[in-house]
């Protein structure tokens, strides 16, 4: 029993820690700061303003639109090829550990019209409009960038993974609980006699037949050591009066008889067993060998 709580304990450890882990590892893998998209998107600009042969312009600052959209813009005019904007954008972003999921449009500066927009989910372009082999003729554009799955969705998923960690934790005490109710002694718990069905534990003030647990008072459990120790032999009366309640300064009247009656009803389910009144006499526990 020991050893399986322990193992049990053990697995329970080995499983936090794993949770522990999985959930760190989520957050650390899709968190991104505003400061590494902003970084990531002047990357995008400088490089697209190189493309054009312009090394004098500069990039606008990027600016913060709402939580997950950012504006890329320019000081001057410029021509954009579709195939330089998604792969200068993949590359930059990877750089940092940027989301791959995002959405970006290139719109007209004058007529707030999008000349292009595309959408990245995990490194597989969706939805591009025009064709990606046609470059947008030079002119006024500002590029938008918004984020379709930020690190919410993961922070969630932590979530239940601690939930579920918890729940597991719950259902191994249960389980454990449960384990030792049901089976509360064995041998190795300290001396015990075997009567009929039963195991007789003294010293703890307990019978157990099977997984049934049943508890002794004090005076009940002293006579029947008594009993034990003499099997199928007849203890008097003044023998029994003496030792369990004479001794100890007690005056005895019908408390013999009762507690006589309390321990027959107790083993009545074992038919192997006896406790029987030798009229005159005493009282025999009677045990079928």
């Amino acid at each position: 029993m020991k050893t399986s709580i322990k193992y049990i304990l053990k697995n329970v450890f080995i499983l936090t820690v794993l949770l522990s882990v999985i959930s760190c590892s989520t957050e650390s893998t899709t968190s991104f700061s505003e400061d590494d998209i902003k970084v990531s998107l002047r990357d995008v600009g400088h490089h697209l303003l190189l493309i054009n042969k312009d090394s004098t312009s500069v990039v606008k600052p990027v600016v913060a639109i709402d939580k997950f959209k950012y504006q890329l813009a320019f000081e001057n005019s410029l021509a954009i090829h579709p195939d330089s904007l998604v792969n200068q954008i993949k590359t930059s972003f990877k750089k940092l550990d940027l989301s791959q999921y995002y959405l970006v449009e290139v719109v007209q500066c004058e007529a707030q019209e999008v000349a292009y927009s595309y959408q990245m989910n995990e490194n597989v372009e969706k939805g591009i409009v025009p064709c990606r082999g046609r470059q947008l003729k030079e002119a006024c554009y500002f590029v938008t960038v918004r984020f379709t799955e930020t690190s919410e969705p993961n922070q969630t998923d932590s979530k239940l993974l601690y939930l579920l960690g918890v729940a597991v934790l719950l259902l191994l005490a249960f389980i454990i609980y449960k384990r030792r109710s049901k089976v509360p002694l064995n041998e190795n718990d300290g001396n015990f006699s075997v009567i009929g069905l039963f195991k007789f534990y003294p010293e703890q003030n307990k019978l157990v037949r099977q997984a049934t647990e049943i508890n002794l008072s004090k005076k009940e459990c002293e006579l029947l050591a008594l009993f034990v120790e003499r099997p199928n032999q007849i203890i008097k009366r003044d023998e029994l009066s003496k030792k369990v309640w004479e001794d100890q300064g007690v005056i005895v009247g019908r408390s013999l008889d009762t507690y006589i009656s309390k321990l027959r009803k107790i083993l009545k389910d074992d038919d192997s067993i006896k406790l029987s009144n030798i009229h005159g006499v005493g009282y025999k526990l009677e045990v079928k060998k």
